[in-house]
């Protein structure tokens, strides 16, 4: 058997805050936990799973690895993030824990029945998804 190409990446997606410490804050009532290695007064690595991690820089910071305009999340959309959780109750627990800390609720619940997610705008306008899929449904795709 030979070994996919990816294995063993990591993955740092990098997005700009306006308040390091003011998000951190926001995803650590989310449930979020941080890299100290990789986190000071610029920036935080907010850990998502074992191989991926997103880093919330400050505005200053972000800009001396973009090459282009930091665009205003809060008018333009680049990107939609989305993260799993391990039940279909937690998808609401950690809905309600974004909007108590400021989030912004962007739709109701979606229910595809195999699937359940909700999603907000966190403390910056970044659009998040929180999703839940029933395991069974993963192994019934493998099989299909």
């Amino acid at each position: 058997m030979t070994t996919p190409a990816h294995a063993g990446r990591m993955l740092f997606l990098n997005i700009p805050v306006a308040d390091v410490e003011r998000s951190k804050a926001f995803f650590s009532g989310l449930g979020f936990s941080f890299s100290p290695m990789f986190t000071d007064e610029s920036a935080a690595c907010m850990l998502v799973g074992e191989q991926a991690s997103v880093m919330l820089l400050g505005h200053e910071r972000f800009a001396q690895f973009a090459k282009l305009p930091m665009a205003d999340p809060t008018t333009h959309t680049l990107a939609l993030y989305c993260f799993s959780v391990a039940t279909r109750d937690e998808v609401d627990s950690v809905a309600e824990a974004a909007f108590a800390a400021g989030g912004t609720e962007v739709d109701g619940p979606e229910d595809h029945g195999f699937m359940y997610s909700r999603s907000f705008y966190d403390l910056d306008g970044h659009g998040w998804q929180i999703m839940w899929m029933d395991p069974s449904s993963l192994s019934d795709a493998a099989t299909s």
